[in-house]
């Protein structure tokens, strides 16, 4: 039980920062601002990549969250959707490759370093396509779809790996202080 707690609590304070970042973060002159809550998501999931639930739960409530805090016109419905189907997915895609023969061999943070590493930029690229195309069915797009993934999805893709590197490195680096205290 002390486990789960402790979990649980790790994970809401990580959902809040993202929260916060996500808040906090401005457009840098792009019509879509760069998700650091998405970014969040994608520490979570690594910290707790054994526990579909556990990422399931918090990719909902990322999409909860910037639905909240989106700027983008009517921008809710397609900001959970897109949440929990990039959960989803990422999940599937980090299950198969944690198994990869060749990660096998490496340590723990390493593997878990570039299962991040792979899992920023083609998360951040599933969730802007399927929110896109979310806000395309639903409530149209202020622009043409290509325009708006290469303006806005392809930067963020960039913006996303650098900042959740960041964030990942930061939360790993507190947890196994955390932990030696």
């Amino acid at each position: 039980m002390k486990t789960n707690t402790r979990k649980l609590v790790l994970n809401s304070i990580l959902l809040a920062i993202g929260l916060l970042l996500h808040q906090l973060t401005p457009a840098l002159g792009f019509p879509i601002q760069p998700d650091m809550a998405l970014a969040m998501m994608f520490v979570i999931m690594v910290l707790n990549k054994d526990d579909y639930k556990t990422c399931l739960v918090a990719g909902i409530i990322t999409g909860v969250f910037t639905a909240l805090t989106t700027k983008f016109p009517a921008g809710q419905i397609p900001n959970i959707l897109d949440k929990t189907i990039t959960v989803n997915v990422m999940f599937a895609f980090m299950y198969i490759v944690y198994r990869l023969p060749f990660l096998k061999k490496l340590s723990e943070k390493k593997k878990d370093t570039i299962v991040t590493s792979l899992l920023l930029p083609i998360g951040t690229l599933v969730s802007g396509t399927s929110f896109l195309l979310a806000a395309k069915l639903i409530v149209g797009l202020p622009g043409p779809f290509s325009a708006l993934f290469v303006v806005a999805v392809l930067p963020a893709t960039v913006l996303n790996l650098v900042a959740g590197l960041f964030l990942f490195k930061v939360v790993k680096m507190t947890l196994s202080r955390a932990v030696s205290a």
